[in-house]
């Protein structure tokens, strides 16, 4: 009886011994492939496409409008493609228009700062149904401001 409770316990430690050095080993020399906030890597030269305004709503988790705030982004795309996705960008602020009003942007304690991730995933959303999947590498918020 204590023999199998010796070995049950031993078989536990060691197989936490091998997932814990095998997640180390993940996060070590994997952390583009399995850790959530880095980004795919990009294949080719990028460029950016020149700075551009979007006013968007700030709206709490409940639903309701706490103000609006303006965004400066960027967009990371493949180099050359700047002038193509340049001539779209009317169609990337209405598709970033229709969603952000439906996406809870606002924290802080009086709702009025804006939430870059989730204004992020927006943009990157919207940019995947106006230009296709994987033409935006990445959106960069280079200045968000009270509107």
């Amino acid at each position: 009886m204590v023999k199998r409770i010796v070995i049950g316990l031993a078989a536990v430690v060691a197989g936490l011994g091998v997932g814990a050095g095998g997640a180390w080993a993940a996060l070590r020399f994997l952390p583009q492939y399995v850790s959530a906030g880095h980004a795919q890597p990009t294949k080719g030269a990028t460029e950016f496409v020149p700075p551009f305004q979007v006013l968007a709503p700030l709206v709490a988790t409940d639903g309701r409008l706490t103000g609006y705030t303006s965004f400066e982004l960027q967009l990371e795309v493949p180099q050359g493609d700047s002038d193509t996705i340049g001539a779209k960008l009317p169609l990337l602020m209405d598709a970033v228009n229709k969603r952000t009003y439906r996406t809870p942007m606002a924290s802080g304690p009086d709702g009025m700062l804006p939430g870059l991730d989730a204004f992020r995933r927006v943009v990157m959303d919207a940019a995947a149904e106006v230009y296709g999947k994987d033409v935006v590498r990445s959106v960069a918020v280079t200045r968000a401001s009270p509107g």
